[in-house]
Order: C-alpha cells, then structure tokens, then sequence
C-alpha cells in the first residue's frame, strides 16, 4: 500500500507536459525499473514515480510514497514533491483529501498519512470467499470470448417462461387424455 499524490496540469483539461516533468526528474537521484516506474530516492526512502493515463492519454504523474511508521519521507516528499511542480508549473494533487495541495497543507497531509498507515497496521486482512478468485477468472475468460455479460430482458424471460410452461402443459394434456380414452 502507498500514499498516492498527483502532479497534474494547473488548469483543468489543459495538457500535461510530461517530457518537462521527465527532465526534472531524470537530474534526480532514482532510477528507472523495466516496467518504466521511475524510484525518486529521497535518501530518507525511495518513492515510486508513474504516468497517470486516462485511457491512452497521459493526464498527470502520480507519486506512490510507501506507508510506513514514521513522517520523515511523506514529510520531504511532499517539499520535493512541491519544488518538482512548481518547477515544472504544475500543482500538486492530493487524491486522499480530495484537494490541491498548498505550503499550509503539510500538517494534514502528514496526519492523512499517519492515519492511512495506522489503518494498514491495524485492519483485518480481508477474508477471500473459497472459490471465489476461481470464479472470476472464469468470468474474465467468458468475457474475453465475447458472451453475453449481462442478464436477459425481463421480456425475454417471460416469453421463455411461456412457452416452457405451455410445453409443459401441452405433454401434462396429452398425458391425460391418453389416460382417459383408455390407451
């Protein structure tokens, strides 16, 4: 689990220049895995660094701090984090608070922080249902072949319905009357 904040463009909808926010970070230290996520070392802890697409469309970086018990790394990476977008005329996006962050935001960003670790510290893991990561994969597998993922009409169902029950009917009927003329 991480801490998520979001470098994005200053005004709404406007483009998002990511070969300037790869120049400035390209003359920071970190490095670049094989999947293309840069590690921005800090020296108090390593944050992971990635494009934020909306379909194919890069529309922000997104910043993954790691959670962990102490306020020195969310702490620094928030002054880096905020030097980089002011650097690069970008604003710096706090998704958990659902706001854009400010110089003042630093104590609530850091109590935000603490918060999230605690939680991921004390929660109960969630309890899989037997079967059930079985059970979405063969939905996935349906999916990708191209069958129908959603349920019939509900006219569809009654016309079903209706001539079941008249097929029904019909043999109950030839039954009976077979009965009844003695054969």
């Amino acid at each position: 689990m991480s801490y998520e904040l979001v470098l994005q463009a200053r005004t709404p909808g406007a483009p998002f220049e990511m070969a300037r926010v790869e120049a400035l970070l390209a003359a920071r230290p970190g490095t670049v895995r094989p999947d293309g996520v840069r590690e921005w070392d800090l020296g108090v802890g390593v944050v992971e660094v990635l494009p934020l697409r909306d379909g194919k469309k890069v529309v922000g970086m997104e910043l993954r701090v790691p959670l962990e018990d102490r306020e020195e790394l969310i702490r620094e990476a928030l002054t880096e984090a905020a030097g980089l977008a002011h650097k690069a005329r970008l604003r710096l996006f706090d998704p958990q608070l659902g706001e854009v962050l400010e110089g003042a935001d630093t104590e609530r960003v850091v109590e935000q922080y603490l918060r999230t670790e605690h939680y991921r510290r004390t929660a109960k893991p969630m309890e899989i249902t037997p079967g059930l990561e079985e059970a979405m994969d063969r939905a996935e597998r349906a999916n990708m072949r191209g069958l129908p993922s959603e349920p019939m009409s509900l006219s569809t169902r009654m016309v079903l319905f209706a001539v079941g029950g008249f097929t029904i009917l019909f043999f109950v009927m030839r039954f009976l009357t077979e009965k009844l003329n003695g054969e």
